[in-house]
């Protein structure tokens, strides 16, 4: 049983004693799920050498949880949980709008236990008069529902399986092999996964996809193309094809399906035919073997994946105007994670040192502050407690460790901290954390408020956005954008996978206003420092550069630039 299959198992865990209104131990399996889902290995793995215990949130009882798991397929504890709720949380979990007091008040009056019961449900307008939904919820779940027809994943979940299928696919025949489509191009959710490979013996090479051990279901196997269903349900395909072909299957498999029809006319246009089998002008091949010459034979230069939708990089790349994209390399900090001073799991110690691995010059630490109790937030004294040790740990480890905070932004656009406390502290993100449904003139008062406050140097995670589980408020972006330039406050992209906050479109916008981005992880673990790649996709896809990424900077311009008065 592999990692996301297991941390599902626990949140669903989770979700069942939330309902049953159990304190405390929903809060450690979503720990355990977390860090569980964001391990840089197979569990099974540490399994072996004895090291459970040294996952994050992972104790004695869950720790032979996942032994059970490990070794049997099965978890009793987890089957008897299911019986006494059997309710289909996979089906319910991803629609917008229902946590686990829904779904238990949807079951308790209803009966309902899957999706196809809600639809049914709703669609007889049952729905509307429970506690706490209404007409425009159930109209809401009607149009979720229809969303939630296609089963998809989250970046974080398919990027990696698709990692270590191309890992376990490398074998004596294997030249190489790349996941295309959707998932080079950074999307934030997934459909399937795409895998082209090159290969000196196409047999073999479908025969090793086939067999591997996160295969369920072989759908069709040919010689050079083989369609499985993976252990969590996700459809993988493989396709095998020729060296002097290869370059333009990478194109047409990379896609989107709009930039291919925009070049498949540019090609038309100059008596060309463009194919995955190449350009060609009547029957001879002009370009196949290297992406490059194709966009090079169309006029244009070549365009990174992530820009690949036609949202103008067509012509920009005609005009030879294609922005110098961002890349991971290129991040120097990581200034938004949290310790186990607020609600992170590992101490600074820990999230410094992970940070130090990854390269980082300098990091900020930003545990939650003031009021928010959901967050543990930290008070004055555990403020100071914490600096001290910020100081220390930055001499001992060789990182530049910014002291920060994500302060709470409430209801009338205040910022949940204090004078006294703003003075220990060197840089402040403020977020949103309730009042998700205000309308759009209210919500964007409120964050236009926060960035007026002299001591906030940037909006965190800014539209309160969880993907398959809260849809995003609305802000009225030029304003945004203005006061953020006005105030020297830059707006972050959330690297979270289930945030990715703000999207490309906003990020694209802000980039065209001028505003400073900061990329951050919101880390509660150490590894989910590593998430911070996903971040990086999205601002390639919202058409940003270096210089657009204060985080690109070096850490003394860093903290010029923060402390900078417009």
């Amino acid at each position: 049983m592999d990692n996301s299959s297991i941390a599902k198992i626990f949140y669903e865990i989770a979700e069942i004693l939330e309902i049953q209104n159990v304190e405390f131990k929903p809060r450690a399996y979503r720990k355990a799920a977390q860090a569980i889902e964001s391990l840089g290995v197979n569990v099974k793995e540490l399994r072996d050498k004895g090291r459970l215990k040294g996952i994050p949130g992972v104790g004695e009882s869950i720790a032979k949880k996942i032994e059970e798991l490990i070794t049997t397929g099965r978890l009793k504890y987890y089957d008897e949980l299911k019986k006494s709720l059997p309710i289909d949380f996979s089906s319910l979990e991803n629609i917008e709008g229902l946590g686990p007091k829904k779904i238990a008040l949807l079951y308790s009056k209803l009966g309902i236990k899957n999706a196809k019961d809600l639809e049914k449900a709703a669609k007889a307008g049952k729905i509307k008069s429970l506690a706490g939904f209404g007409v425009k919820t159930e109209k809401d779940i009607i149009e979720n529902l229809g969303r939630n027809k296609e089963k998809r994943f989250l970046i974080s979940v398919a990027m990696p399986i698709a990692e270590n299928i191309i890992r376990r696919l490398k074998g004596s025949e294997l030249v190489k092999a790349q996941f295309v489509g959707s998932l080079v191009r950074g999307k934030e959710t997934i459909g399937d996964i795409d895998i082209l490979a090159l290969t000196k013996d196409e047999k073999a090479t479908v025969n090793r996809f086939a067999s591997l051990h996160e295969v369920k279901k072989v759908l069709v196997k040919g010689e050079n193309k083989c369609s499985v269903v993976l252990n969590n349900d996700m459809r993988a395909d493989l396709r095998v094809w020729p060296k002097n072909q290869y370059g333009s299957a990478l194109n047409y498999f990379i896609g989107s399906k709009y930039h291919g029809i925009a070049l498949r006319q540019i090609a038309m246009k100059k008596g060309m035919k463009l194919s995955e089998y190449g350009l060609f002008r009547g029957e001879r091949v002009l370009a196949s073997e290297r992406e490059e010459d194709i966009y090079r034979l169309l006029g244009m230069d070549y365009i990174e994946p992530e820009l690949r939708e036609n949202h103008g990089e067509i012509d920009a790349a005609i005009n030879h105007v294609l922005p110098k994209l961002v890349k991971l390399s290129d991040i120097r900090g990581d200034c938004q994670m949290h310790s186990a001073y607020s609600d992170g799991i590992h101490s600074v110690e820990e999230m410094a040192k992970k940070a130090k691995s990854l390269g980082y010059e300098y990091i900020a630490i930003t545990d939650h502050g003031g009021n928010l109790k959901i967050a543990n937030a930290m008070a004055y004294k555990s403020i100071l407690e914490r600096n001290k040790e910020i100081e220390r740990i930055s001499r001992n480890v060789g990182i530049k460790i910014i002291s920060g905070i994500e302060s709470n932004i409430d209801l009338k656009g205040n910022i949940d901290l204090t004078d006294k406390e703003a003075k220990e502290i060197d840089f402040v993100m403020a977020s949103i954390h309730s009042g998700f449904k205000q309308p759009e003139d209210v919500q964007t008062k409120r964050i236009l408020k926060a960035i007026s406050n002299p001591h906030v140097n940037c909006i965190a995670h800014p539209t309160g956005r969880l993907l398959f589980g809260r849809r995003g408020y609305e802000l009225d972006w030029d304003k945004i954008f203005k006061a953020c330039k006005g105030n020297n406050v830059a707006i972050e992209i959330n690297s979270q996978p289930d945030r990715l906050d703000i999207n490309d479109e906003i990020a694209r916008e802000a980039v065209k206003s001028g505003v400073k981005l900061m990329i951050n992880t919101d880390a509660h673990t150490a590894s989910q420092l590593e998430f911070m790649r996903y971040g990086v996709l999205q601002a390639r896809r919202g058409w940003c550069e270096k210089k657009n990424v204060l985080n690109c900077l070096s850490y003394d311009d860093f903290i010029k630039e923060i402390n900078r008065v417009q």
